[in-house]
């Protein structure tokens, strides 16, 4: 599995716009996604009336785009390859691709080209956003479509491979005790003589013992 089912619904919501179910209620916007549902994005009420004992993360703005903060998110998806900043002293990265002025991309891609690949510049994989560190990609989005487009990269975090792995592992352990069960059950079969009525038959009858004679 290239991604999380859920993946492709957070990066198709459109978050904070004003709930339709709460609409006279403050702190109605909706910011907020359910990993476990996985469809749309919903308020602080919702969350309390439907998701309440649901995995939900929520979502921050920056420059009137979408971010998700570190914490929230690579506990349950593997972001590396992906920029990350600090805003109001949170490390956040971007659910989508920005759009950016095609001139100013334009020319960091021929300054990139101008230097011999020598230039210290380091750019997105798929927009050619300009980014500030060695990152591939300039947000979730863009990592999905690399992912998609090279195969060569995986949202399952490492907790979760590791999980996995213990489970697999456990499972090949618990057949194999299994198999060793039923072998020895076999050997046992094999070992054991049919039925007591042969072995009774097979045995040397005594000599007889008369009763004295009475006076």
């Amino acid at each position: 599995m290239v991604e999380p089912p859920w993946l492709e619904g957070l990066l198709r919501s459109t978050f904070f716009r004003i709930c339709k179910e709460h609409m006279k209620s403050p702190r109605n916007e909706c910011n907020m996604f359910c990993l476990d549902c996985g469809d749309h994005a919903f308020c602080f009420y919702c969350k309390s009336s439907f998701h309440n004992h649901h995995q939900v993360i929520q979502i921050r703005r920056s420059s009137y785009h979408d971010v998700v903060r570190v914490t929230e998110i690579q506990n349950v998806l593997d972001i590396s390859g992906v920029q990350t900043y600090v805003i109001n002293s949170a490390r956040v990265l971007f659910l989508n691709e920005r759009p950016q002025n095609q001139l100013k991309a334009n020319h960091n891609n021929n300054s990139a080209s101008n230097n011999n690949g020598k230039s210290n510049s380091h750019f997105c994989e798929i927009c050619r956003r300009n980014l500030l560190d060695p990152f591939r990609f300039c947000s979730l989005g863009c990592k999905l479509v690399g992912i998609k487009k090279n195969g060569n990269g995986s949202f399952v975090s490492s907790a979760k491979k590791e999980e996995e792995e213990e489970e697999n592992e456990e499972l090949l352990l618990r057949e194999g005790i299994i198999v060793i069960h039923k072998q020895k059950q076999q050997v046992y079969q094999i070992n054991t003589p049919c039925s007591n009525h042969n072995n009774n038959s097979r045995r040397r009858k005594g000599i007889p013992q008369r009763a004295p004679l009475g006076f």
